[in-house]
């Protein structure tokens, strides 16, 4: 039988809550040998993977809300249907202003102008 993974929420919090613990632990016990010193490692190791595992929910919360909200058939952001070959072409800046405001008017704010 295997277990299932937990998700890094779940991760994050018994992860944190035993750093606390840790902490706790050492402020109360007031040790200086070597198992002071390896709780204290084992303190920071937990606040890592507590950190990590953050890090790790909010990238998976921000890729779900990317793929729900881009429509089908189209990258998400930028202009579409404009290839690199076309972009080094336009070297002249009215040029590539008409093409951003025909194309949504995004990106006015790369090169300083429009408005």
């Amino acid at each position: 039988m295997r277990l299932p993974r937990p998700d890094a929420r779940t991760a994050a919090v018994v992860a944190a809550l035993a750093a606390v613990s840790l902490l706790v632990t050492l402020i109360v016990w007031r040790r200086q040998d070597l198992l002071g010193v390896v709780l204290a490692l084992l303190c920071v190791l937990f606040t890592m993977i507590a950190g990590v595992s953050v890090a790790a929910a909010r990238e998976h919360d921000d890729r779900r809300s990317a793929v729900a909200v881009a429509p089908s058939g189209h990258p998400s952001g930028g202009l579409h249907g404009i290839d690199a070959d076309t972009l080094e072409t336009l070297d002249n800046r009215e040029a590539v202003r008409a093409m951003r405001e025909r194309h949504g008017g995004r990106g006015r704010s790369a090169t300083g102008e429009g408005g």
